[in-house]
């Protein structure tokens, strides 16, 4: 082994073994006591498969987690084309506000939203000006997605930031010159050319939303739960940790099956991103 590959190692052993130690053992006893709890074999996860709520929680989340995809891509793709339009100043400047979130508690900031969607809260007397007084938020599906967005969104800027501040600018200022439209430069060229930014920023928000708690919990409703907090009731609660390690394990084989989907999905995009940079080039 050569000197370059035994540093490479030596550097790479004390966030190996943080990870085996604080993250692959745990899950790996959970999953091992789903497997032997009540009695060895796959009783327990016949009966969550048995059982209804098992895959309308499991739905419930993985609809929670495309939604929070698409409203992040939605707010966060002009916000982070814009910085990429933006002088130095400018930029750093947008940079702070989206990193602001990261400097505040997440539980201060999930009880904040408590106090803002409740029915006598601001919101809720903005809603009332605009003759929409009836509307419920704290409780409901859509307070949990305006909290979860909050907290997802600087991900996607994030991600999205660095991959469109790559991407060459002149490419647009060619397929103008050869005759294409502000927009029509944009469709074609430009937006292919911030796929894989695209993709890499929905995965990253899509797995986080599936874990979340804590938001899910105090925002929303237990007729509403996600799959983490029923996952949660049978640890504290139900004090079921081999149905819970079931839970655990449904849910990442879901969430593995729901990324080889969008892998898929993501080569027609690849290929745009081909015929942009030739429409550009022309």
């Amino acid at each position: 082994m050569s000197v370059k590959r035994r540093w490479a190692l030596a550097l790479l052993a004390p966030a190996l073994l943080l990870i085996i130690v604080f993250f692959l053992v745990p899950i790996g006893a959970i999953l091992v006591r789903s497997f032997t709890e009540p009695q060895l074999g796959l009783e327990t996860y016949r009966a969550l498969l048995a059982d209804p709520t098992t895959f309308r929680v499991l739905g419930r989340t993985l609809l929670t987690g495309a939604v929070a995809v698409v409203v992040c891509l939605l707010l966060g793709y002009p916000y982070a084309y814009l910085m990429t339009l933006v002088g130095p100043t400018a930029k750093s400047i947008l940079m702070v506000v989206v990193l602001v979130p990261f400097w505040t508690s997440l539980m201060a900031r999930t009880f904040a939203w408590i106090s803002l969607l409740q029915r006598d809260g601001p919101v809720a007397a903005v809603l009332g000006f605009f003759g929409m007084p009836d509307v419920v938020l704290l409780g409901s599906s859509i307070g949990v997605m305006i909290g979860m967005v909050q907290i997802l969104l600087p991900y996607m800027v994030l991600t999205l930031s660095t991959s469109l501040g790559q991407i060459d600018r002149g490419l647009l200022t060619a397929a103008q010159s050869l005759g294409a439209n502000r927009f029509r430069a944009f469709a074609q060229v430009y937006l292919p050319l911030s796929a894989p930014g695209v993709f890499a920023g929905s995965v990253l928000v899509f797995i986080l939303a599936l874990g979340f708690y804590i938001t899910p919990q105090l925002l929303g409703s237990p007729q509403e739960s996600l799959i983490a907090q029923v996952i949660g009731v049978r640890v504290e609660r139900l004090v079921d940790f081999a149905g819970a390690g079931g839970l655990s394990l449904i849910l990442l084989l879901a969430t593995v099956a729901s990324l080889l989907v969008g892998l898929l999905a993501f080569k027609p995009l690849r290929a745009l991103v081909g015929t942009g940079t030739t429409a550009g080039a022309r």
